[in-house]
């Protein structure tokens, strides 16, 4: 019990980071004005509609897929996935009132360019951690696999199609939609795989041994 307890300390501190990261990544791309991912990028034009903040607008919208599923794919939810459906966009809310108070923005072609690549970097990253945490894919990562689950289907075709929809939205909306989300969208799982294999696994692995030889 003690063991796992640590254990379980250990991969919610992991989660905890990650998504840290991926709230300040995701800020870092949205002030270079290069685009967000496409759920994120859907949902700030959809809050601004609303006239809700994104924290807010975002958590509703994750408690809707939340519930969807908890009845498709129950076991793709975790301690982790509460921790990024309820803090990831209250964080970028966050981070973006940082950015905007001491004028970090992108005001040319070479910052914008900057931004992107820190800000995928850091985004990636924040993922990796997050997800090798192993405590369960927030809402929206979920919904593919449990779609593939019951039908059957090529995960990456439901992939893209569940992210061009949403980044149809976020177009159509007027959302932040750039570079950066079709980046996002087809060209960061090989990133976050790396991060995965060179960072998070070794970094979550050897932490959870030294509590166990202890």
């Amino acid at each position: 019990m003690y063991r796992l307890s640590y254990e379980l300390l250990i991969r919610l501190s992991f989660a905890v980071g990650g998504v840290l990261m991926l709230g300040l990544g995701a800020t870092i791309l949205q002030e270079g004005n290069v685009g967000l991912d496409p759920y994120t990028s859907s949902n700030i034009a959809l809050a601004k509609v609303v006239g809700l903040s994104l924290g807010v607008y975002q958590l509703i919208v994750n408690l809707v897929f939340l519930a969807l599923i908890f009845f498709i794919g129950r076991k793709y939810i975790g301690l982790g996935t509460l921790i990024n459906m309820v803090c990831v966009g209250f964080l970028i809310d966050f981070f973006t009132g940082i950015f905007e108070s001491l004028n970090l923005t992108a005001t040319n072609l070479f910052q914008q360019v900057l931004f992107l690549i820190v800000g995928t970097g850091i985004f990636t990253l924040g993922v990796a951690l997050y997800t090798g945490a192993n405590l369960g894919s927030a809402p929206y990562d979920a919904l593919a696999p449990a779609v593939v689950d019951h039908t059957k289907a090529s995960y990456r075709m439901v992939r893209i199609i569940q992210d061009v929809s949403f980044t149809l939205l976020a177009f159509f909306l007027q959302g932040p939609v750039g570079v950066g989300t079709f980046i996002n969208a087809f060209l960061t799982g090989p990133l976050i795989s790396f991060w995965n294999e060179k960072v998070a696994q070794p970094l979550i692995h050897t932490s959870i041994a030294k509590v166990k030889h202890k």
